[in-house]
């Protein structure tokens, strides 16, 4: 990773060129579909970082980033892979920060990103099935693995002595990974898992699922779902027939639009877990994003601004915005050795990386990617609280 004479040269060389360029950059999140009002935050934020390197005017020596967005749809692989497919080919964009839901996210790699030697990298794709897939070193995601997140919760419940749920999880990679992960866990530490039944989205009534979930006699009601769709919707036929009155979220039921819809019902009822800390970087992260009119507190706003910003410290530390050379510096950017980089702090990076030196991005989520480019993470373990997601712990 340490930098040859040669390569600095070259580098510079390489700035100097482009310093006239304007290189656009994919956006692509699921602007409409089951988690559409996570999305606007979420690539508001990745536009903040792309925004701080243009402003900078260091960028490969005054280049510019364009966002381009594309509508990833979350549940239609056919559409996303499109919406990919155009950003790549048509706006010829240099890297694409998305997609966002794990089966739409695989799909766009394996069949438009991976071919044409793209480079992803996704703020919230979290399925388990994604640290495996033949992505040629080309795909990386911000968000830690549901493996980690099903574990984490699976002990949280435990420790609380709820040792009886029912699972229902969105029927696709994400709803079902996470969904295997959390079973496997909690029965592993003692807990039973009553019954496992998957929910389509799209429904108007979920009225029989949730009686089929009762029926097992279950306390605890788990819901693996979207927070926009199905996921809501079991929650609000539960509480409408009174078959549950304990809820478990992951991560997609997390955001204000299921507090605002389902209301003061939801106090004193819920445990959930989703990606994030309360770092002082984190809170740094919030505090910029508020000034930039990033303003609501739906997750993986941090891990979309750090996504964006691995992209922009990769085409300076490669000095060029090739997609192969994006490729190649990620990781280099991403982990030691190298001066550490907070959220808010891209100019002195691009400062750092143009004089030949290195650095070593955390930002706002402490990235640091292992060896198949997906990192860690930390999680918060939430409770719903006077309408309000509040955190209890960090893990």
């Amino acid at each position: 990773m340490k930098k040859t004479l040669l390569a600095t040269a070259l580098a510079c060389v390489c700035a100097t060129a482009s310093a006239a360029d304007n290189h656009k950059v994919g956006v692509l999140l699921s602007f409409t579909g089951p988690i559409e009002s996570l999305t606007p935050d979420m690539a508001g934020s990745a536009e903040m970082a792309f925004q701080e390197a243009n402003d900078s005017g260091l960028l490969l020596g005054g280049a510019t980033l364009e966002p381009v967005r594309g509508d990833a749809t979350c549940v239609d692989s056919a559409a996303g892979t499109a919406a990919a497919e155009r950003l790549i080919t048509s706006d010829n964009v240099v890297a694409i920060m998305g997609a966002d839901c794990s089966g739409v996210t695989t799909a766009v790699a394996n069949n438009t990103g991976v071919p044409n030697g793209v480079v992803m990298v996704s703020p919230s794709a979290t399925s388990p099935a994604l640290s495996t897939i033949d992505d040629k070193g080309l795909f990386f995601r911000t968000a830690p693995s549901d493996a980690r997140q099903g574990e984490l919760l699976a002990d949280i419940l435990i420790k609380r002595g709820m040792k009886s749920v029912a699972v229902t999880y969105t029927n696709n990679d994400y709803g079902k990974g996470l969904a295997d992960s959390f079973s496997t866990i909690y029965e592993a530490l003692g807990g039973k898992v009553e019954i496992t039944a998957a929910h389509e989205d799209g429904k108007a009534d979920y009225s029989a699922e949730v009686a089929a979930l009762s029926a097992s006699g279950a306390e605890h009601l788990a819901v693996f779902g979207y927070v926009d769709q199905g996921g809501k919707g079991i929650v609000q036929a539960a509480i409408d027939t009174d078959a549950f009155q304990s809820f478990v979220f992951g991560d997609g039921m997390i955001g204000e639009s299921i507090l605002e819809s389902v209301g003061s019902d939801l106090d004193g009822s819920v445990i959930g877990t989703v990606s994030g800390s309360d770092s002082s970087d984190a809170m740094m992260f919030n505090d910029l994003a508020k000034a930039t009119g990033v303003t609501g507190d739906g997750p993986y706003r941090g891990e979309s601004y750090d996504a964006a910003a691995l992209i922009v410290l990769a085409i300076q530390a490669g000095g060029s915005a090739d997609r192969a050379s994006i490729q190649a510096n990620i990781m280099n950017v991403a982990n030691a050795p190298g001066e550490e980089i907070g959220p808010g702090e891209l100019f002195k990076a691009l400062k750092i990386l143009a004089d030949g030196g290195e650095v070593n991005y955390q930002g706002a989520t402490s990235i640091e990617l292992n060896d198949v480019g997906e990192t860690k993470g930390s999680y918060k373990e939430l409770e719903v609280e006077g309408g309000k997601f509040k955190t209890v712990q960090v893990h």
